[in-house]
């Protein structure tokens, strides 16, 4: 790949899932307004804000040799359309709402994922959805989360690579490095796309 790739975002996992798949890349922070109008999908609103970041730091690079990748996920309760989308908790009583709304529950974890092509501003985006299981949580259980902290940045309120992987029963179509927060096969797919 001829051109240099850039993650537009300061998530640590994004950061690690890109490094294991073997990708050389620089990370450059894109700070956007991340309010929606209207009631989307969330599919329609995930590759809406993964556009955003991305956009956001394409726009240092217009006309030089980058590919830039943009990525948002959303978690959403309910089976099937708009649903309530959840983004990251602002609060630990945040936190605390988000996770016992999740319990019982199957509900779906959306990653959007941008590229765009500095050279010429060519944008490809996609998403991919994983529907998560996740059993029936006790207060106690939501209690010791939330005083945890590792809530904290975390799309739905959890971190399925870390602890609250004891919370999940299923996965089902998409995967689980999606539900940590970037389908690595899509943003590979996307980056040859637009490659050379």
């Amino acid at each position: 790949m001829a051109e240099r790739v850039v993650l537009a975002s300061a998530s640590p996992r994004r950061r690690t899932l890109l490094a294991e798949a073997g990708l050389s890349f620089e990370i450059e922070v894109a700070d956007v307004d991340e309010d929606l109008a209207g009631n989307p999908e969330p599919e329609e609103a995930a590759v809406e804000l993964g556009l955003r970041k991305a956009r956001a730091v394409a726009g240092r690079h217009a006309g030089d040799g980058r590919l830039v990748i943009g990525a948002d996920t959303i978690v959403a309760t309910g089976a099937e359309g708009a649903g309530r989308l959840l983004g990251k908790p602002a609060d630990a009583d945040e936190a605390r709402a988000m996770l016992s709304s999740l319990s019982g529950t199957r509900h779906r974890v959306v990653t959007g994922v941008a590229v765009i092509r500095t050279r010429d501003g060519r944008e490809v985006s996609a998403f991919e959805r994983t529907w998560v299981t996740m059993r029936a949580l006790s207060p106690a259980e939501v209690e010791a989360y939330v005083a945890s902290g590792e809530w904290r940045d975390k799309a739905g309120g959890y971190a399925i690579q870390e602890n609250a992987d004891a919370f999940v029963t299923g996965l089902e179509e998409g995967g689980f490095d999606n539900v940590v927060g970037l389908p690595v096969a899509l943003t590979q797919k996307l980056l040859a796309e637009l490659a050379g």
